[in-house]
């Protein structure tokens, strides 16, 4: 199993002019260790990365735009994995941080968690490449596809929680996050 914030990272090397949609923990973490304007945090709105994800990715098919979601928000939207597998969008990457509860509202435990197989679901869906990665060295191998390869890509990451991020909602929530995301995706 991986530390979400180890793998965050791995990606935060790599990522150039990718646009970041991250929700919840994994915007907190990532927004803690890659600030930029391309990032678009989608807080407030649970299991809804993904469609808005797509939604970007829709309007801006020349631009890569990769998802960071968690299997709690998914799981309130696995709808979309459908959306996204018709939609076929080929500049898009969805990485799942798998734990196994729902950590921004206390670590509950999901529902059938030790069944859930998000890949599978992923595939079963539409989203011919699919699959889960259970550690950091396959992580940064898979790393180079994941933000060139035609898509749509879904990952399932098998993650703990890392250190913990400081949880601006000021700033996620400001007029100036999202007019800074505004002005960089149009270019």
């Amino acid at each position: 199993m991986m530390k979400r914030d180890e793998c965050l990272r791995l990606l935060a090397a790599k990522v150039r002019d990718e646009a970041i949609v991250a929700t919840y923990q994994a915007a907190f973490d990532w927004m803690a260790m890659a600030p930029r304007d391309l990032n678009y945090v989608s807080i407030g709105a649970m299991g809804l990365a993904s469609s808005h994800g797509l939604g970007l990715a829709l309007g801006r098919p020349e631009k890569r735009v990769v998802v960071l979601d968690g299997d709690g928000s998914l799981l309130m939207n696995l709808g979309s994995l459908a959306s996204v597998a018709a939609a076929a969008p080929r500049n898009f990457a969805h990485l799942v941080c798998v734990n196994g509860v729902y950590e921004a509202n206390g670590s509950h435990p999901l529902p059938g968690q030790a069944n859930l197989d998000f890949a599978a679901i992923a595939k079963g869906a539409g989203i011919a490449n699919a699959r889960t990665i259970a550690s950091l060295d396959a992580f940064a191998a898979d790393l180079p596809a994941i933000l060139t390869d035609e898509g749509p890509i879904f990952r399932a990451l098998l993650v703990e929680a890392g250190a913990p991020s400081p949880q601006d909602y000021a700033f996620i929530h400001s007029a100036q996050a999202r007019q800074r995301f505004k002005v960089a995706f149009a270019r």
